[in-house]
């Protein structure tokens, strides 16, 4: 295996078939590139452990910032299907993100990055990388090292957005324990939204239970937030955080 890193040159002209709403259309990398700044993250399968649990998702979470940094879309390939790559984006919430179905490789394989994983049944995938895109060229590539199994060092989303922007603000990590019918809730979530600080919710009967609630927090009553690992309390409490 030998992979090459393509920094100054175009990306590959490849169609792909996304399934939109009941029908197929077909997408160009003209449309996704052209005129644009655009990140590019590329894996080896939805669903996958390391894709799931901490690739895909922090790009979405840091969103906001790399738009704020000049980045005009943030795209998701892997060599998977237009209806795995759906259903992927809709379990992970990821609404900024752009998933692309590279279902032939015909992309990866362009990109020099189609490796073969017949040993694990993936057959041929794309290898871990991500790229800065600027109309149809690639300024900048971070692939990961050539190595078994699937490293992932250095195409992550804090790595890319410190290329772009080494001084950039990232949001602080938001959850919060909430229980459907709570008016203490809402006025919470309201409080965050108003603020466009983006926030997990964790529902209680759904997502977790009381006496997670109780073991995470040392407290009975919803909500609970937390700010950068730290809790906060509930409305009143997130209320004066805000005012301080």
């Amino acid at each position: 295996m030998s992979l090459e890193n393509k920094e100054g040159q175009r990306i590959p002209k490849v169609t792909f078939n996304v399934r939109v709403g009941d029908a197929f259309k077909p997408v160009t990398t003209d449309e996704l590139f052209g005129g644009k700044t655009v990140v590019v993250f590329s894996l080896p399968g939805a669903f996958t452990p390391t894709c799931s649990s901490t690739h895909l998702p922090r790009y979405n979470e840091l969103a906001d910032v790399f738009k704020e940094n000049g980045v005009d879309d943030i795209v998701c390939i892997s060599v998977n299907d237009t209806f795995v790559m759906n259903a992927w984006l809709r379990d992970q919430e990821a609404e900024n993100i752009t998933v692309v179905p590279d279902g032939n490789g015909e992309f990866s394989e362009g990109m020099g990055m189609l490796v073969d994983k017949s040993d694990l049944g993936f057959g041929k995938r794309s290898w871990r990388y991500s790229m800065l895109v600027k109309d149809g060229v690639i300024e900048k590539m971070f692939i990961e090292p050539e190595k078994p199994g699937d490293p992932f060092e250095v195409s992550d989303a804090d790595t890319m957005l410190s290329y772009i922007n080494d001084k950039a603000v990232k949001p602080q990590a938001v959850s919060i324990f909430t229980k459907p019918g709570c008016p203490f809730c809402a006025k919470a979530k309201q409080l965050l939204m108003d603020r466009k600080i983006r926030f997990e919710e964790i529902i209680l009967g759904q997502d977790a239970t009381s006496v997670s609630l109780k073991a995470i927090t040392g407290r009975n009553t919803v909500p609970q937030v937390f700010v950068g690992g730290k809790l906060i309390g509930g409305s009143e409490e997130l209320d004066a955080y805000f005012g301080q």
